[in-house]
C-alpha cells in the first residue's frame, strides 16, 4: 500500500534533509495515515507542498490539514497557501512552519514593527484587525463547544479596542549579555563583539534577549526611556545580566504609565554597585523630569520577581494613580493592574452589567487582585468580599478602598482553595452574586465545586483563557446555566482574548 502511495505522488524529491510531497492531485483511498506517518518518521523534517491554511488555533498558531492529520503552523494565517515543513511530530498532530508562500491571504496586512516574526510578542500583527476579532470570537465559541460541551446562547459580538497600538500601560524589558542574533545578522557575516541587549526574551529560550529598537505596544515616552537607558549603560560599560551564570549588574527595566499621565520607571540591579546605580538613576531623573515615580530594587535571587524585595525610591513617590469613572487607584511597583486601561474599563462595565446589582446583594469577588472589580461595583452592592492569594495585592485593595472612602468592602489574603469553602461562606454570609476572575490556569476544582454549592443566584466568570474557563463551566453546568457570553479584546495584535460569562442558578 505504501509503495502504491509513493507511486501516485507528484513531485517527490528525496534527499538527506527532507521529503517533499505535492498533495494537489492525491487521493487517499488506499492510505493508512498511521503507516504513512511511520514512513515519514524515517525522513528528516518532511515538507508538504502547496497546502492551504484553513483556520486559526490557540497560542497564535494557524491550522492546515492533510487528510486526517492536523498541522499547527506558527508563521502563517488562514487563507495562506504555502509549503509546510514539519518541525515536530505527535501521534495526533504535527507542528510545522511555512517555508515558501505560493499565495498570501487576503486577511493579511503589513506588520508595523520591524521586529515582527522574531520578537514573538505580537503574533497576529500581520492579520487585519477585523479578522483578529473574528478569530478571537471563534476561539470562545470553539472552547465552549469542544471543551465545555454545554448549552449556551448566541455569543455577543466581541468588543474591540479603539487603540490597536500603544495600548499597554506596562512593559517589562530584560538586560542580557546574550543578544539574540537574527538570520540577517548571521548571514551578514559581521562579527558582534558587543552582545549586550535590552528587550524581550526570545520565545523558547531563557537566556537570549532580542535587542529592541522599537515597540508599538506602549507610547512614545516608553521608547525614549528604554533607548536612553540602553545607550547610557553601553556608554558607561555597565555589565548586562548573564542569566546562565547569574552575574552582572543591570537586570530588568519596567515602565508603567497611567491614563492620568503619570509615569513609573523601575530598575532591577543584580548587585548594588552604588556609584554606577546612582549615576544611572540620576541621569534618568535629569533627562526625564516628567517621571512621577523612579524606583529601584536590588535583586540577587535566581528569578526576576521583586514582590518580596525592598522598594527604593529615587524620585517622587512609590506609586502612580490610575482612574476609572469616579474612582482612583494607587498603583505601586508591586501592584497588579490590567495592562490595557481603556479596555479594562470596558471589561468591568460588562461585569457590572452582568451582575445587575440593586444594592441589596452580598457579592463575593474571587481572585480580586488589587480589588479593582470589587471597588468598581461596590456602590451597587450591600457588601463585597474580595479574596486573593497575594498579600501585597490585598494591602493595595484595602488602601484603595480607604482612598475612595468605600466602607462596604472586606478583603482577605489566602490561597483560594484553602479559604473559599463552606465554613467561610457560613461565617461571612451566603453570596447572592459571585464574580470570579482567575489566572490563566482557571480555578482549582475544589473552588469550582464550592461555588456550585454556594447557592448564589448568579456567577459572573471573567477569564483571560477561554479554554480553562470552559473546563470550569462544564463542572458548574449541573447547577448553573449560561445565559450571556461577551468576549472583550484586551490585547490587539495578539491571539489573547478575555471572555465574560453570566451564569444563573437552575
Amino acid at each position: 500500500m505504501y509503495e502504491n502511495l509513493m507511486q501516485s505522488l507528484t513531485g517527490i524529491h528525496d534527499n538527506s534533509n527532507s521529503l517533499i510531497i505535492n498533495f494537489n492531485n492525491l487521493q487517499f483511498s488506499e492510505l493508512s495515515i498511521h503507516t504513512f506517518v511511520t514512513e515519514m518518521k524515517k525522513k528528516n523534517h518532511p515538507i508538504f507542498e502547496n497546502i492551504e491554511i484553513t483556520a486559526a488555533a490557540a497560542e497564535g498558531k494557524a491550522i492546515a490539514r492533510v487528510e486526517t492529520r492536523v498541522i499547527f503552523i506558527g508563521n502563517a494565517i488562514p487563507g495562506d497557501v504555502a509549503d509546510i515543513q514539519i518541525t515536530k511530530k505527535q501521534k495526533k498532530f504535527f507542528e510545522g512552519r511555512a517555508i515558501k508562500f505560493h499565495k498570501y491571504s487576503e486577511k493579511r496586512t503589513l506588520p508595523k514593527c520591524l521586529h515582527f516574526g522574531v520578537c514573538g510578542g505580537c503574533k497576529w500583527q500581520h492579520m487585519e484587525y477585523s479578522w483578529q476579532l473574528h478569530y478571537k470570537q471563534q476561539q470562545v465559541f470553539d472552547s465552549l463547544t469542544r471543551i465545555a460541551k454545554v448549552e449556551f446562547p448566541a455569543i455577543n459580538p466581541i468588543i474591540g479596542s479603539k487603540e490597536i497600538f500603544n495600548y499597554r500601560n506596562r512593559l517589562d524589558f530584560s538586560f542580557s549579555n546574550k543578544k539574540w542574533l537574527t538570520n540577517e545578522e548571521i548571514e551578514g557575516g559581521e562579527e558582534f563583539t558587543d552582545r549586550n541587549a535590552l528587550g524581550f526574551h526570545i520565545p523558547g529560550t531563557f537566556d537570549k534577549v532580542l535587542d529592541i529598537s522599537e515597540c508599538h505596544l506602549q507610547g512614545e515616552i516608553s521608547e525614549k526611556i528604554r533607548s536612553f537607558v540602553r545607550e547610557f549603560a553601553r556608554a558607561n560599560n555597565y555589565v548586562f545580566f548573564d542569566i546562565k551564570v547569574q552575574a552582572g549588574f543591570l537586570r530588568t527595566l519596567t515602565i508603567r504609565t497611567s491614563s492620568t499621565g503619570e509615569i513609573m520607571v523601575i530598575l532591577q540591579f543584580f548587585k548594588d554597585q552604588a556609584d554606577a546605580r546612582e549615576e544611572l538613576m540620576n541621569a534618568i531623573a535629569e533627562n526625564f523630569p516628567q517621571i512621577t515615580s523612579l524606583i529601584y530594587f536590588i535583586n540577587p535571587k535566581g528569578n526576576d520577581t521583586f514582590h518580596d524585595l525592598k522598594v527604593n525610591v529615587v524620585k517622587g513617590r512609590d506609586y502612580i494613580f490610575e482612574s476609572m469613572e469616579n474612582l482612583q487607584f494607587k498603583i505601586g511597583p508591586k501592584s497588579f493592574y490590567q495592562t490595557n486601561s481603556t479596555q479594562a474599563y470596558e471589561l468591568y462595565k460588562v461585569t457590572r452589567e452582568f451582575a445587575n446589582l440593586n444594592g441589596t446583594e452580598n457579592v463575593y469577588d474571587l481572585y480580586t487582585g488589587t480589588g479593582t472589580i470589587a471597588l468598581f461595583i461596590s456602590k451597587y452592592a450591600k457588601k463585597v468580599i474580595g479574596i486573593e492569594m497575594i498579600a501585597a495585592a490585598i494591602e493595595d485593595a484595602k488602601e484603595n478602598a480607604k482612598l475612595n472612602k468605600i466602607d462596604n468592602a472586606e478583603f482577605f489574603a489566602a490561597d483560594m482553595k484553602d479559604i473559599f469553602n463552606d465554613a467561610f461562606i457560613a461565617k461571612h454570609g451566603q453570596p447572592d452574586v459571585i464574580i470570579t476572575d482567575p489566572p490563566r490556569v482557571g480555578m482549582h476544582e475544589d473552588v469550582v465545586r464550592c461555588m456550585a454549592r454556594s447557592g448564589a443566584s448568579k456567577i459572573v466568570y471573567v477569564s483571560c483563557n477561554p479554554a480553562s474557563q470552559a473546563r470550569d463551566l462544564a463542572i458548574l453546568d449541573e447547577k448553573y446555566k449560561i445565559v450571556k457570553v461577551q468576549p472583550v479584546d484586551m490585547f490587539p495584535q495578539t491571539h489573547h482574548v478575555e471572555n465574560v460569562v453570566l451564569l444563573e442558578k437552575r
